[in-house]
Parts: C-alpha cells; structure tokens; sequence
C-alpha cells in the first residue's frame, strides 16, 4: 500500500496474506484429496477445473496489488464482480465433482463481503451456506454414509457467521487503507505540483536578477561605449585626432569593465570593482569615471562624491545594491538629464546606511517613469527604477525618488543594518540576492 507503515495497514496486509495463503492451502488440499482418492484419470477434470480456479484467482490478486502499488497501472475494481462471479462458477462445479473443494466457501465469504454491497453480500453467502451443506450431504448420501449429519450443518453455519461478524472490520480497515494510500498520493501530487511552481518562481526571480544587473551594468556599460564611438567619430572627423584618441581610450576601459561584469555574471559574484576596493572607493572611483565620460562628450558636468560618518564593512548585497543603483542613477544624469553638477552621498548612520543621488538637471516626472507611460524618459529609467525599488525592497530598506521637469533629480535609498556598526552582517533571513 504504498509503504503505509500505520497499525491499520499492516493488520489489513496481514488478514489479506492469510486470506490468500488459506485459499491456496485448501485448493492445495483439495487437490491432493482427489488425486489420493481414485485412480488419476478419473479426477482429471476436477483438477483442471481447481487449476483454472488457481489461474483465475491469481490473476485478480496479482491485478489488484499491482494497483494498490501504482495507481497508474491497470485498475481491476470496475470488473471485481465478474471475477468474483468466475470464481464463484467455478467453486460450485468443484464442490459437485468433490467433497473436498467444499471448504473453499470460508474465504470465498469474505471474497463476498469485500466486493459485493453488504445488501448483496449476505444473502449471497447465505446461499452459498445452503449449497456447501446440500453438496455435503450429497457426497455423504453417494459415499453410503448415514446422509446429513450435524457436523455438515453447524460448521458452514459458524463459517458463515464468523465471516460476516468479522467482514465489517476487514471492510473498515480496507477503507482506512485505501484513504490513506489515496492520501499518499495526493501529498505526492501536491508535493511535486509544489516543487514544479518553486522551481518556476525561482527561475522568474533568477530572470528578474539576471534583467536588473544586466540593466544596471552591461546595458549601462553599452550605452557608453555607443555615445564614446560617436563622439570619437565626431572628432575624428573634425580632425581631432587627440580627442578621438582619448575617447577610444574610454571605450576600451568601459568594454574591458562590461567584460568583467559578465564574467562575474558567470561565476556569481560581486562586481569586480568592489573586489579591489571598498564601497566608498567604488563610488568615488565611479563619479570621477562620469566626470570623464560626460567631459569626453563636451559635458561640463562636475561629479563629487560625499562621504557622512564612519564607515562600516556592508554585505555583499548591500555594497553590491547601492553601487548598482549609483551606476544607474549617473549614467541617466550624464546621458539624458543634461545636468551641470551632480552629487553622491554614502551616509553611516549606525542602524542604516543611506545614500543619495542629486543632480541639478532636467528632472523628469516618478510616477509616470515607473508606470511606462509616455512622459517616462526614452532611456528605460522606467525599468531602471523598478529594478531598483525591488532591489532595495529584497533588503528591507526604502527608496524615495523626487523628482518634476525642471527641479533635478533626488534618488534616496535607505537600508537599515541588523546591528549598530555590525562590520559584516548578513541581510534579513529569508532575503535572497
């Protein structure tokens, strides 16, 4: 039954081995019976007919436990009657040729019982009573006995009690079997239909990393080189070999920084910038890189980096959000919001950290960039402030922009730390990066 190991279903397993075993024993017996009883050619018949008895019972057994076992092999319930009924025939012919076969009635009543309504069941049982004890009392009669006796008549009788005393039992613990194998199966179903949909929602939140780190770093990343080429070319065509020179320059340290981003996509791990310096380095590091690119373009924007209280060692994620979100915020402030100065500001405040992004540009409208509607700036900044308000969200901390056409931009990110100037704590349990 599935492995079942409760107290109901090995008591069933036992009753149904003892049942089978019993009828074996006594088909057994009747068999050797007739083959000790006369010469062999005259007991031929009957014992074809017990073996194909033999067969038949078998074959039911055998179809049914392959079920019980695997509900997805053939199910034998829809036809238990009509093998009961070709089991039954076949019982009847034997008890006729011999005596010996009569005995065969007290597991077949329990055959009744379990596969028959009880409403059928023991009106069929008492007709099988009645026909032991008439088969009985023929053989008797034929074999010059005194003809029916009281033995013939109480012991069918007490078989047939006994089994439709005790067959309620054996029908319950069948049902509470049954349940609970179909229980099993459910909680197999649920279990995979569950596994199914986790594996799914990880793959979704896989796709959704992979989309806001290829958004904030290789898209970002290729986006400058396209507007470094260009103003190479320009320059290149107005005889501005020095300048072009030093805008390819540029290129090739962004490409070689787009490469080593992918390559860190491949072995999952931090920015690569982060790994030679610390947070406060990565930033100042970035904001001079901005200054650069938007110069090379003929940009007069100036980019400061502004350090408040005392540094603390952050986890991966959190150094790895925050840059992320810098690399984001100044790559739209140098592109598109036409900005003359632009600040990033790393606060340690013991329970968060914080940091700010100001630029004094042409500022742009929140709620409609987040929405994708048509006043959102043509750069993705939509995209890039979901993925950042879900990266911030996946450690617990808030993002405010503010923001309106012609005002600037403020992009504010708070995340609070487990500990007061905990040197390397780890983020909320349950938080995955």
């Amino acid at each position: 039954m599935h492995g079942e190991s409760s107290g109901s279903a090995i008591i069933l397993r036992l009753l149904r081995l003892s049942l089978h075993v019993g009828f074996a024993a006594l088909l057994l017996v009747a068999m050797a019976r007739v083959l000790m009883s006369g010469p062999v050619p005259s007991g031929w018949p009957a014992l074809a007919l017990a073996l194909l008895l033999a067969t038949v019972y078998l074959v039911g057994t055998v179809l049914e436990k392959r079920h019980s076992t695997d509900a997805s092999r053939f199910d034998p319930a829809p036809y238990a009657r009509w093998w009961l009924g070709a089991v039954s025939l076949l019982w009847l012919v034997l008890i006729w040729a011999s005596a010996d076969f009569v005995w065969l009635a007290f597991p077949l009543f329990f055959l009744q019982l379990h596969v028959l309504p009880r409403r059928v069941a023991l009106p069929v049982i008492a007709v099988s009573t009645v026909l032991v004890v008439v088969a009985l009392w023929f053989h008797n009669r034929g074999n010059a006995g005194p003809g029916l006796e009281l033995p013939m008549v109480l012991g069918p009788v007490f078989g047939a009690a006994f089994a439709v005393i005790t067959g309620p039992a054996y029908r319950a613990l069948y049902l509470e079997a049954e349940n609970q194998r179909l229980a099993a199966e459910e909680l197999r179903r649920t279990r995979g239909e569950l596994a199914r949909s986790q594996h799914a929602a990880g793959t979704l939140t896989e796709r959704a990393r992979l989309a806001r780190e290829i958004h904030d770093t290789l898209a970002q990343g290729f986006s400058s080189i396209v507007l470094m080429g260009r103003a190479a070319e320009k320059a290149l065509d107005g005889g501005d070999t020095a300048a072009a020179r030093d805008r390819l320059r540029t290129v090739q340290k962004t490409a070689s920084a787009n490469l080593a981003e992918a390559r860190n996509f491949v072995r999952g791990l931090q920015s690569p910038e982060l790994e030679q310096m610390s947070l406060a380095g990565s930033l100042r590091r970035l904001c001079e890189k901005t200054e650069a690119e938007a110069a090379a373009r003929g940009a007069g924007l100036r980019c400061r980096f502004d350090l408040e209280g005392t540094p603390v060692e952050l986890p991966n994620p959190y150094s790895t959000t925050l840059l992320r979100a810098a690399q984001a915020s100044l790559a739209n402030v140098w592109v598109h919001a036409k900005a003359s100065n632009a600040v990033v500001t790393l606060s340690f405040m013991g329970t968060e950290v914080a940091m700010d992004i100001y630029d004094d540009g042409v500022g742009f409208r929140p709620e409609a960039a987040e929405a994708g509607g048509t006043s959102a700036r043509t750069d993705g900044s939509g995209y890039g402030l979901r993925s950042l308000r879900e990266r911030v969200a996946a450690l617990a901390g808030t993002l405010d922009v503010e923001s309106a056409p012609g005002e600037g931009t403020v992009v504010a990110i708070r995340l609070p730390l487990l500990e007061p100037g905990a040197a390397a704590g780890e983020p909320k349990s349950g938080e995955r990066q």
